[in-house]
């Protein structure tokens, strides 16, 4: 299967170049797409859209084109990286481009994952062009919009393109209520129990469950210094990235938003660890768990922390119910807490499989049954300071959980977004 991934991406680094020389020679882009749209036996929209990702990539990211010469990224991997970049002048998306090649020499293997890539030229995106996030996040958010689209076996999808933290705050409250009827021993799955929910909120009928207390809350991530608007340092809103400050203090001071201040370590830039010895974690371990870890621990998923298990990293037992000899087993507290999506959650059990994270350093190591192993880092909440300070000085955190206000018309509109 490697093989294979190497081969298809050279060939998509390929047809891309040749696109990107036929468009130069054309000097018609339109026409040129419906030349080619029975010869590529495709649409011609995705025939547009492979012609300007070749002209991108050659003009504007070579080094990535490389890549793909080479055999580490396809052609889908690529479209995530020229979305991030596309707003970027020419300049500036070479600057990308060559700072994203140094940083994967050393990455580990995961990252070339497209989810984990876009991630990552999401962050360097906002170094090189700092002053101009705002200004595409306030355009894009203009542009939100309802999309219906048909589909086969008499089924559609209705997708809403709405601010991030709006549609994390819509799943959230979609996603309560149908676990909350799921626990009532309804017999719908819960992908069927969310699309009903979702359904009967926008119809105005009754779902028939009331949404729990922290349903539609969804955390923002931002230093104090940005808060208070001292500086416009790194924000990210859980479960989608990195944010400009100006929308993170605009959601923030939203009359809509919930307050919570966690405690953290400006020299690792983690929030400080609460230990517990029960074995149901507290709401407080669990809010810090998510908090600090922001997405499932294996190095390819980015299911919220939220939406996730918590689970213990060495399994829990009391003295009484430990192993031999009493020796016990793993506390419950955030430093043996860690998210797991429900799937990968039972995935850490099955044969073969060979899974450790780190809570307190983020290190997740990920061993197949057929003996891969893949690791990765978690990035930290803040940005660590240069030097370790004292106990003496410790610095606070504001935590927003950002969400529409509970039965309001407005909310019930906004709760169609589509699943993470």
């Amino acid at each position: 299967m490697r093989g294979l991934r190497v081969r298809r991406a050279g060939l998509d680094a390929e047809e891309l170049a040749l696109l990107a020389d036929i468009s130069a020679a054309v000097g018609d882009d339109r026409g040129l797409a419906e030349e080619l749209t029975p010869v590529l036996r495709v649409s011609t929209r995705e025939v547009e859209r492979r012609i300007d990702d070749g002209k991108s990539l050659t003009r504007r990211m070579p080094q990535l084109l490389a890549s793909m010469r080479t055999g580490e990224l396809e052609a889908y991997g690529a479209r995530r990286v020229l979305t991030v970049v596309d707003p970027l002048n020419d300049d500036a998306a070479r600057q990308v481009d060559e700072v994203l090649a140094e940083k994967l020499v050393e990455a580990p293997e995961t990252a070339w994952q497209p989810g984990n890539l876009a991630q990552r030229v999401r962050r360097l995106v906002e170094k090189v062009d700092p002053g101009g996030q705002t200004e595409r996040a306030r355009r894009a958010r203009t542009e939100r919009k309802l999309e219906l689209t048909p589909g086969e076996h008499a089924m559609s999808s209705l997708e809403a393109h709405l601010p991030a933290e709006v549609a994390a705050a819509c799943y959230s409250r979609v996603d309560g209520m149908a676990r909350s009827l799921r626990r009532g021993r309804d017999g719908r799955t819960l992908e069927q129990l969310r699309a009903d929910v979702t359904a009967d909120l926008l119809l105005g009928r009754d779902p028939g469950v009331t949404p729990p207390e922290a349903a539609a809350m969804v955390y923002l991530h931002l230093p104090a210094d940005a808060a208070l608007s001292i500086s416009d340092e790194r924000c990210e809103l859980d479960g989608y990235g990195p944010i400009p400050a100006p929308i993170a203090r605009e959601i923030m001071t939203n009359a809509r938003s919930t307050w919570r201040a966690v405690l953290c370590d400006p020299g690792t830039g983690e929030p400080v660890d609460l230990g517990r010895t029960r074995r149901r974690p507290s709401a407080v371990i669990r809010d810090l768990v998510r908090v600090r870890d922001r997405e499932c621990v294996m190095p390819w998923c980015h299911r919220p922390a939220r939406h996730c298990d918590h689970d213990h990293q060495h399994p829990w037992a009391t003295p009484d119910t430990g192993t031999a000899g009493g020796a016990g087993g793993g506390s419950t507290s955030v430093a043996n807490g860690g998210p797991r999506c429900r799937r990968h959650h039972r995935l850490k059990d099955q044969p073969g499989w060979n899974t450790h994270y780190n809570p307190t350093h983020g290190i997740t190591r990920v061993t197949t049954p057929h003996g891969a192993t893949y690791t990765s880092r978690r990035e930290p909440v803040l940005t660590p300071s240069r030097t370790t300070p004292t106990r003496e000085a410790p610095t606070g955190r504001r935590t927003a959980r950002a969400g529409p206000a509970r039965d309001t018309n407005q909310e019930q509109q906004n709760n169609d977004t589509p699943p993470f």
